[in-house]
C-alpha cells in the first residue's frame, strides 16, 4: 500500500496530512482556509487518492504560512508514499476546462525540484483567498516532493475557474504520472536506474 503520513510543526503551523495514493478519491480535510479546501477536495477526487489534512496556523496573520505548509507536508507525503518510483509511469499530463478557463498541467516525479508556472489572474483574491498563494502551495509541494512541474494557465477571465482547472489538471496529471506501469516489469523509469 502506498500510504504515508507526515507532521510538520513550527512556530507558525502544526500540520498533518495522511495520504494513500491508491484511494477512491475520498477528502477529508479542516484547514480554517475554505477555498484552499475546496481545490485540495478536486485533488483528492480527480487523484483518485484519500487525503487527510488536519492545519492550525497563524491565520490571524494571513494564509500565507499555512497554505506554503500545507504544500511542503502534502509533498513529503507524496515523496514516502511513492517511494523508490519503481514501476510508476513518472510522467503525467492533463489539460482541464472549466467554461472559458483552460489549463495544462505536466509532472515529472523527477527527483529534482522545479516549479514552472505561468498564470496572470484578473483579479487578486477570490472571496478572501489571496491568489499568489497558489504557487506557494506548488512551490513548497514541488520542493519537497522532489517533482518537476508545469503549470500553464492557457486562457480564463474567472479567477476561480482558472484556480480550479489548474487543481483538477494537477490532480490527474500525478494520477497518470503515480499510476503503476504494467509494462515497466518494477523498474525505476530511468537510465540511471535512480530517481
Amino acid at each position: 500500500m502506498r500510504i504515508a503520513e507526515v507532521t510538520r510543526n513550527t512556530k507558525e503551523t502544526q500540520i498533518r496530512v495522511r495520504l494513500n495514493l491508491d484511494g477512491t478519491g475520498a477528502a477529508k480535510l479542516s484547514t480554517g482556509i475554505p477555498f484552499l479546501e475546496h481545490m485540495l477536495d478536486q485533488v483528492a477526487r480527480h487523484a483518485l487518492l484519500d487525503l487527510e489534512i488536519d492545519a492550525k496556523g497563524d491565520l490571524h496573520i494571513d494564509a500565507h504560512h499555512t497554505v506554503e505548509d500545507i504544500g511542503i507536508t502534502l509533498g513529503q507525503a507524496l515523496a514516502k508514499a511513492i517511494g523508490d518510483k519503481a514501476g510508476v509511469r513518472r510522467f503525467g499530463h492533463a489539460y482541464v476546462p472549466l467554461d472559458e478557463a483552460l489549463s495544462r498541467v505536466v509532472i515529472d516525479f523527477s527527483g529534482r525540484p522545479g516549479l514552472e508556472y505561468h498564470v496572470t489572474f484578473p483579479r487578486a483574491l477570490i472571496g478572501e483567498f489571496d491568489v499568489d498563494l497558489v504557487e506557494q502551495f506548488f512551490q513548497g509541494f514541488v520542493n519537497h516532493a522532489l517533482v518537476t512541474l508545469h503549470v500553464d494557465n492557457l486562457r480564463g477571465d474567472n479567477a476561480h475557474h482558472q484556480c480550479e482547472t489548474m487543481f483538477k489538471a494537477f490532480a490527474r496529471a500525478l494520477r497518470m504520472a503515480a499510476e503503476p506501469d504494467p509494462r515497466a516489469a518494477g523498474a525505476v523509469p530511468s537510465t540511471k536506474g535512480t530517481l
